[in-house]
């Protein structure tokens, strides 16, 4: 859950303002299907030491090369509660799942993914550097994701990387809509533009902003924003742990990234945040089980 470079340095309240904007025109243009709501989305709030959601971080990195679809059938094997996956475009604007800018770390390929046709990226090998037994696996389209998730009735936080404009938005809103998708998706970024843009295409389809620090009032400016709350780091959870039930309290839900021990579950859900994003979802589950 790294942010984009172009975002580090863009203020965390800026962001949200100018979410508010764009959900204040979208708003203007006339009535729309109802909204899916945070509890649909999300959950209901949770209690602090309630278990909270278990977010597979990048489709299931734990037992799978990340952001493939044998990872994301696995975390629905297993029964996660939602696999979170990173999607960004190709130089010819087509979404595929991939974390990092470039392709060198998880394929055997090399160079900006923005700067790489879908051809050249298909051609890579995305499984081989993860281990012997899944050479030959492909980076997958996000159709190809959302096929799986709506084949195995599964829930899924995609998180949007790099720039995004508005035709590439509205096709993968087309997509996920084409699928019947519309409750089972949630749509997260760290860009305020990307995530307005999205929300032009759909007042229905579920928003998160990611952050890793929290404006003075995040609560004001995400229910302006539209969003159905936030994704948090960790460290400005642990500044700030008086937000959680902020945000409760004002119908919002909030999630956490990217824990991955005891001591770091046990402190995120002592203060009742709703879902944990977790490289090592499995651990999680027997930890809240054994909690």
């Amino acid at each position: 859950m790294h942010p984009p470079r172009a975002s580090r340095g863009l203020p965390a309240l800026a962001t949200l303002v100018a979410l508010a904007a764009v959900s204040v025109i979208v708003a203007v243009l006339g009535a729309s299907p109802p909204a899916v709501g945070a509890t649909e989305a999300l959950g209901a709030a949770r209690s602090p030491g309630e278990p909270a959601f278990v977010a597979s971080h990048r489709g299931g990195a734990a037992h799978a090369p990340e952001n493939t679809l044998p990872a994301v059938s696995r975390a629905f094997d297993e029964g996660f509660d939602y696999v979170e996956v990173d999607v960004a475009l190709t130089r010819d604007r087509v979404p595929v799942l991939l974390h990092d800018q470039t392709v060198d770390r998880t394929t055997d390929g090399a160079g900006e993914l923005a700067s790489l046709s879908w051809a050249d990226v298909s051609a890579l090998d995305a499984g081989a550097w993860f281990s012997p037994a899944y050479a030959g696996t492909r980076v997958p389209r996000a159709e190809e994701f959302l096929d799986l998730v709506a084949e195995r009735d599964g829930r899924a936080i995609v998180e949007l990387k790099g720039p995004w404009d508005g035709e590439a938005a509205a096709a993968l809103v087309s997509a996920i809509e084409q699928r019947g998708l519309e409750r089972s998706i949630t749509v997260a970024s760290f860009d305020a533009r990307t995530l307005a843009l999205v929300g032009s295409a759909s007042p229905v389809l579920p928003r998160m902003v990611v952050l890793r620090a929290l404006p003075d009032d995040v609560v004001h400016a995400a229910s302006l924003a539209g969003v159905r709350g936030v994704i948090a780091s960790r460290r400005a959870v642990a500044e700030r742990p008086e937000v959680v039930a902020q945000l409760h309290e004002a119908g919002l839900r909030i999630a956490v990234y990217t824990l991955n021990s005891d001591e770091q579950w046990r402190e995120a859900t002592s203060l009742g945040v709703d879902g944990i994003i977790t490289d090592d979802p499995t651990g999680l589950f027997r930890w809240q089980q054994d909690a």
